[in-house]
Order: structure tokens, then C-alpha cells, then sequence
């Protein structure tokens, strides 16, 4: 991933007001709360708000992101809600996940540039546990044609 990329996000981090808010997203909390805690992924998790939402309710959470600026604010975020996740900041390949170490996978809303984003779903599907849960949302190319 090249610096433009990085700095893109680190930007969007930067201010004191959270970009996406602190309550979580709305279709992750729909999905989660029916579900048993375990060990689960955020990618590309930015500022925190989903991670610290599954670790209150007992989930054993783990996140990384390409942003320093995010995960400054999402260690405060998890501090102010009393709760601890791992966060690890750079790309997924140069991190120390390990094959199906986790029971589920929360991808929402999680930008990837689109000539890697195929080998990264492949990369994490190497990380899901079988019979493992991924929780999913994300844009697409026809998105207006389901809003309208």
C-alpha cells in the first residue's frame, strides 16, 4: 500500500470528533448480538467504534488498520469504555495473525483499494476458523440502485 493511501486515512483520523461516530454500526449490532462471543477480526477497523462494541459485550477482539491516527483513537475509545482489544496498525500480510485463529470476521464498510481487495478477502478467509462467521457490509458498483 503506498504512503498516498496511508495518509488518506490518517487525515480523515486526525480530528478530535470521531469521523464514523462512537456507536457502532448498525447491521454489525443487529448481527453480533445474535451470536456467541469468541475470538474475533476487524479489518481495517479505523477509529474503533465496532471493536469496542464486541469487546463489551465479551468478544475477544483483535483489529488492525493501515492508520496510526485510528488506533491512537480507538486505544482511547476502548480505554474510555473499559475494555482492551489488540490493535495492530500496517498491512494484513505483514501482520502476526495466525491460520484460523478466529471463530469470526467483521468486514464493514472496510476500504481496500480495489486491485488488492480480492487477495485480501483470501487472506482472511485463511484466518476464519472452520465453520467460522463473517459479518459483512460493504458498498457496491450498482449501491444507488438499491437505495433509490
Amino acid at each position: 500500500m503506498n504512503n498516498t493511501w496511508t495518509k488518506r486515512w490518517d487525515d480523515r483520523y486526525k480530528s478530535e470528533e470521531f469521523a464514523y461516530g462512537e456507536e457502532p454500526n448498525n447491521y454489525l449490532k443487529q448481527q453480533i448480538e445474535k451470536l456467541n462471543p469468541c475470538s474475533i477480526l476487524f479489518p481495517a477497523e479505523g477509529e474503533g467504534r465496532n471493536a469496542i462494541f464486541a469487546a463489551k459485550l465479551g468478544w475477544k477482539v483483535s483489529a488492525f488498520d493501515i492508520s496510526e491516527e485510528g488506533r491512537n483513537k480507538a486505544l482511547r475509545l476502548a480505554e474510555n469504555n473499559n475494555v482492551s482489544l489488540d490493535y495492530q496498525v500496517g498491512e494484513l500480510e505483514t501482520l502476526n495473525f495466525q491460520k484460523e485463529q478466529f471463530g469470526a470476521i467483521a468486514l464493514i464498510y472496510a476500504h481496500f483499494p480495489a486491485e488488492i481487495k480480492s487477495e485480501i478477502h483470501q487472506q482472511l478467509d485463511k484466518l476464519l476458523s472452520k465453520n467460522g462467521i463473517i459479518i459483512f457490509e460493504a458498498f457496491s458498483k450498482k449501491h444507488l440502485e438499491y437505495v433509490t
